[in-house]
């Protein structure tokens, strides 16, 4: 995994979590769990715009890296989220407060797609996410959705 060893306090990352990073910030399942979206076939040429409850298909459940500092910061946790793309100490947010800004909707979703227990997975999302966004932004930049995806693939 390289980029997101040790950037969870107390070790490295669980599979279900980098499931819920991966859907969060990448619309990428990381493991073939999902029956209805099977991961080894390549996917089809896109024919037109089909519903579908992600907001693209590499932007993840909230549009990205971009689209999840976005939600942070229209829920009033902006100095959390900025302190993660600046280059100083990471402020932590409470699981609570980053549920509501992702929304139930969406925190429902992945946990279904990882079979974890909403309140866990918000606790790890809480613990993994400063880490995680300061590790994809070193040089305080939100980087381009194709480098996030590529941080999943390598």
């Amino acid at each position: 995994m390289g980029l997101f060893d040790n950037a969870v306090p107390g070790g490295n990352i669980t599979k279900p979590l980098m499931i819920a990073l991966g859907a969060l910030l990448v619309g990428k399942m990381l493991s073939g769990r999902s029956a209805e979206q099977p991961e080894q076939s390549p996917a089809p040429a896109p024919t037109g715009p089909a519903p579908t409850e992600t907001t693209s298909a590499d932007g993840g459940l909230v549009g990205g890296l971009g689209g999840l500092l976005d939600k942070l910061r229209n829920a009033g946790h902006g100095n959390a989220a900025d302190s993660w793309v600046g280059t100083g100490q990471n402020q932590p947010i409470n699981a609570n407060d980053l549920g509501t800004a992702i929304g139930p909707q969406i925190i429902r979703e992945i946990a279904q797609r990882t079979g974890m227990d909403e309140q866990e997975l918000l606790k790890q999302l809480s613990t993994a996410l400063p880490g995680i966004v300061d590790k994809l932004t070193p040089n305080g930049q939100v980087p381009q959705q194709h480098q996030v995806a590529s941080a999943f693939n390598s």
